[in-house]
């Protein structure tokens, strides 16, 4: 696991407007003007966040004449199950079982 990646994702996740983002994108691409329209925000505002979903990989984005578009990514979507996946198996050991440091 890339402690990097992880930071960003977890970063990109950590904010609930990133959230409604992103649940508006799971029904599909969507135009930053739909967007600003669905999530009632300006377009600072979207752009700020759509940039660290971006830089996160959770999203990717296209331009398509004057807009921006915006859509899950794939990959990202995996390297996100991927590292919950790590974490939830490590969970799965009891903790204790093993000799402490000291």
């Amino acid at each position: 696991m890339d402690p990097e990646k992880v930071s960003l994702m977890f970063k990109a996740l950590s904010d609930e407007t990133r959230v409604k983002i992103i649940t508006e994108l799971m029904k599909g691409e969507q135009c930053a003007c739909h967007l600003l329209k669905n999530l009632h925000m300006t377009q600072p505002t979207l752009s700020h966040h759509m940039r660290i979903l971006c830089d996160s990989g959770l999203v990717s984005n296209q331009r398509i004449g004057r807009w921006q578009h915006f859509a899950l990514s794939m990959q990202g979507m995996a390297e996100a199950q991927k590292i919950t996946t790590h974490l939830l198996k490590s969970t799965q050991r009891d903790p204790f079982c093993s000799p402490s440091c000291c």
